[in-house]
């Protein structure tokens, strides 16, 4: 079963244009959660142009009332992410390697060449109880050094894919880089531009997919059919990829 966690930064955003509070990060996600969703997802960026750390505590909270849920929180461990982390203590953090002022998440970790420096912080997650998954490009070569530096999960990094879903060289790279990284032990996560459009072919190909995670295409949705229709149409988009891959399994 693939788990959809919404992420929330497109809503924070919306709400720090205006000093109202809306609309509520909180009540989407529990309007999210209600719906079907798995899991949260938030990115606090070291400019708080989205989700703030008051967010993430309030967030951590509410996701008391869900032990059904996941909250996963991205970031990049040399900048804010880690303080807030380990205060709220959520069931996953991505690592990202996106520069502080950076419009939006653009590549993987390079591994091994920053191997060294990702280790510690790592090994400061998982002593908290935190698993770790790692932002990677689909490069196949790279996923056992995510394992090799004690990761628990690699995110896919999708954005080509999204842009080219009808490329068949491309996809069969990150079917390649997904059976890779789980022959390395590794669970497998993805996100990046992912939509109603394209995450089922997507989940079906490279499956089995841990989670995906989505916020920018649904929170669009949403503005048309509502956050509520929105989750339950990504909901049923995997649901239906599930049914298909049983479907094919059984005898």
């Amino acid at each position: 079963m693939t788990r959809l966690s919404v992420n929330l930064n497109k809503i924070a955003l919306l709400r720090n244009s205006r000093e109202s509070g809306l609309p509520s990060v909180t009540r989407a996600a529990s309007v999210s959660l209600a719906a079907g969703a798995g899991g949260i997802t938030v990115h606090p960026r070291p400019d708080q142009r989205h989700i703030r750390p008051a967010d993430v505590v309030d967030l951590s909270r509410l996701l008391e009332g869900y032990p059904q849920a996941e909250f996963n929180i991205e970031g990049n461990p040399f900048h804010n992410l880690m303080a807030i982390a380990l205060d709220a203590r959520p069931d996953q953090c991505t690592l990202v390697p996106d520069e502080a002022g950076a419009l939006t998440s653009s590549h993987g970790w390079s591994l091994p060449a920053r191997s060294r420096e990702l280790e510690p912080e790592i090994r400061t997650l998982k002593d908290a109880g935190i698993r770790v998954s790692l932002f990677m490009d689909p490069l196949p070569a790279s996923m056992r050094f995510a394992r090799d530096l004690g990761a628990d999960r690699v995110e896919l990094y999708t954005e080509s894919y999204a842009r080219a879903p009808d490329d068949p060289a491309l996809l069969a790279r990150f079917v390649e880089s997904a059976q890779a990284a789980r022959e390395a032990g590794l669970g497998v996560n993805a996100g990046h531009d992912l939509n109603l459009a394209n995450v089922g072919r997507f989940v079906a190909a490279a499956a089995p997919i841990d989670e995906v995670s989505i916020g920018h295409a649904l929170v669009g949705d949403a503005l048309e059919m509502g956050l509520d229709a929105a989750v339950r149409a990504y909901v049923r988009a995997l649901d239906i990829t599930r049914a298909a891959a049983a479907g094919k399994a059984a005898p």
